[in-house]
């Protein structure tokens, strides 16, 4: 994938007006400098979700949601990060430059060629729908009417060996083609032939509405396989994509959950009866990518399985994918059906009204967590309760800091009776803070406060002209510091915004959002005097510093030349600084 300048997206955030992207889809309401509404991306009653046209980003006192415009599209709007910079490049006017070499250029080309062919044949498969009685027979036994044969683009590939070959294969280059698209398949003799035959045919979407891949369903169980998927190709990674997906955010303006099911016909019999958040992993197991997926796109998660050792099997994988981004505000729950039974027979047996209430009764995944380590522990023993420890403390480790996390980790205190005594010994032990992070700065440290002032107005950074002396300097933040002065000097027009775009998904970007979302007093004139005062501080503390060191070698093993001419020219700084 070609990378965008980051000179480009820059100029992107500053051509673009992030209270009208936002007031385009959020009524707001101007309060002083800046703009107020009701969050869009959490519940609440009074307005704490803020945007700032000076410092071009937005900021949730509420949910801690935040970012640039760019962000705001990719969680509103639930877009790609390509697609969130295409749509404001249209609106800028501008040409988003993806391709710096040919070989870049080059794959561009070939992608678009593979969405072409995918495309062909997916109206192929829907023609041929039209014309199969036995096709139309099947889905309308199903229940499927014609508005989600519409909907999901449901064809049908004709029985034989060549139907879609004859039909698009015309000569080499489109032969090829579809072979890459991942429509051919090839026996020992080297024979190519269509790899689905006489199936119901589901095109798998990506996340901007462009077929990518099938799945074909037999219409009897005994013929073979029931569902059989496309292979990877360039375009399709089954463990990143989920069937349905693009359905769901054309049928929801909001989603505020979503249903993992198994099969292509579940989440088609779901849509059927008005249950519209339906989607399914693609022939495997749950994977990371599809929980970092999922959680982009709804708070609340419910996994739908067979309530059988293998469907809880299945719950577990994907607890396992999602207890690593069980952030604050998200959930997940697991909800086992019946023996027999599956999300597309009993939604058809029961309606959507018992559906929604199976979800409501649905396992928190708190509780499917410790139900399943302890399935097979005796908790009545001590070795049953070290064991019970000693599987969960990793797995718990995993999560995010936050409420959930510290909840998860009390409970496993209480059923162990480990906590007291685990939580002594960590209280005794003092926590060295990491060498990056800001949230260790005292509320009035140089440090931060130099921070908060360049959160303010990045061009701020210009008027030292590039001298700040201070690298090497052992305190919290530093380096933070340093860094944001850096890429001022590097990119002097940056925005507050685009500056944090920068800390995007690293452990910084929390606390950085938190101070740029502060409204600081003082005037500009002041903000500057502050920047260089501390800056000035924070030199004569690295001078103070190295002093002490020379002067512990000193009493420890003496100095040499080198050190001694290094120290009395500290001292001489030291004394022309007033010390």
């Amino acid at each position: 994938m070609a990378r965008i300048p980051d000179a480009f997206i820059d100029d992107l955030l500053a051509r673009t007006d992030i209270v009208e992207v936002v007031g385009s889809r959020v009524p707001l309401k101007r309060q002083g400098k800046e703009y107020a509404a009701r969050c869009p991306f959490h519940d609440e009653r009074s307005a704490s979700f803020t945007v700032s046209p000076t410092k071009q980003f937005y900021h949730c006192f509420g949910c801690g949601a935040h970012g640039t415009a760019i962000s705001f599209l990719m969680n509103y709007d639930r877009l790609e990060f390509l697609d969130a910079v295409d749509e404001l490049a249209k609106r800028a006017g501008m040409d988003v430059p993806r391709s710096e070499n040919p070989r870049s250029a080059q794959q561009q080309d070939d992608s678009r060629e593979l969405y072409s062919a995918l495309d062909a044949a997916a109206r192929f498969f829907q023609k041929n729908l039209e014309g199969s009685d036995k096709a139309r027979a099947y889905l309308d036994g199903r229940g499927v009417d014609e508005q989600n044969r519409a909907r999901f683009q449901i064809g049908y590939a004709p029985d034989g060996y060549s139907g879609l070959r004859d039909a698009l294969g015309k000569d080499e280059r489109r032969m090829k083609l579809l072979d890459r698209a991942g429509l051919f398949s090839k026996n020992d003799r080297g024979h190519v032939y269509d790899k689905f035959r006489d199936r119901v045919m589901f095109p798998i979407f990506d996340r901007r509405g462009r077929v990518i891949a099938f799945g074909g369903r037999v219409f009897e169980k005994d013929d073979g396989p029931k569902y059989l998927n496309s292979p990877e190709t360039a375009l399709f990674h089954k463990g990143r994509e989920l069937y349905g997906l693009w359905q769901v955010r054309q049928a929801n303006q909001k989603i505020e959950r979503l249903i993992v099911v198994e099969g292509y016909m579940d989440v088609v019999s779901l849509f059927q009866f008005g249950v519209t958040q339906a989607v399914a992993t693609l022939g495997t197991a749950t994977t990371p990518d599809h929980a970092e997926l999922l959680f982009r796109n709804a708070p609340d998660v419910f996994f739908c399985f067979d309530g059988d050792a293998a469907g809880r099997r299945a719950g577990w994988k994907a607890l396992e994918s999602v207890l690593p981004r069980m952030k604050d505000g998200r959930q997940a729950f697991f909800l086992f059906l019946p023996d027999g039974e599956d999300p597309d027979t009993i939604v058809r047996k029961e309606g959507a009204e018992a559906f929604n209430e199976r979800l409501k009764q649905a396992t928190p995944l708190s509780q499917f967590f410790f139900d399943e380590l302890t399935r097979e522990i005796n908790m009545g023993t001590l070795d049953g309760r070290a064991r019970l420890a000693e599987r969960a403390r990793p797995m718990l480790a995993q999560i995010p800091d936050g409420a959930f996390g510290d909840l998860m980790k009390q409970q496993l205190a209480q059923l162990t009776g480990l906590g007291a005594a685990t939580q002594n010994t960590r209280t005794a032990m003092p926590q060295r803070p990491p060498a990056r992070s800001i949230q260790p700065v005292a509320k009035r440290s140089l440090v931060r406060g130099a921070i908060a002032v360049l959160l303010q107005q990045p061009s701020l950074a210009l008027t030292l002209g590039g001298k700040h002396h201070f690298q090497g300097l052992r305190l919290p933040g530093v380096e933070l510091l340093l860094e944001l002065l850096a890429l001022v000097e590097q990119r002097p027009d940056i925005s507050t915004g685009a500056l944090l775009e920068h800390f995007d998904r690293r452990e910084e970007q929390a606390s950085l959002h938190t101070l740029a979302a502060q409204t600081l007093p003082g005037s500009e004139a002041i903000w500057t005097q502050e920047l260089h005062d501390a800056v000035a501080q924070l030199e004569k503390q690295l001078l103070q510093q190295r002093l002490e060191e020379l002067l512990a070698k000193q009493r420890q093993q003496g100095l040499d030349d080198t050190d001694k001419y290094e120290l009395r020219e500290l001292l001489k700084a030291r004394a022309s600084l007033g010390r």
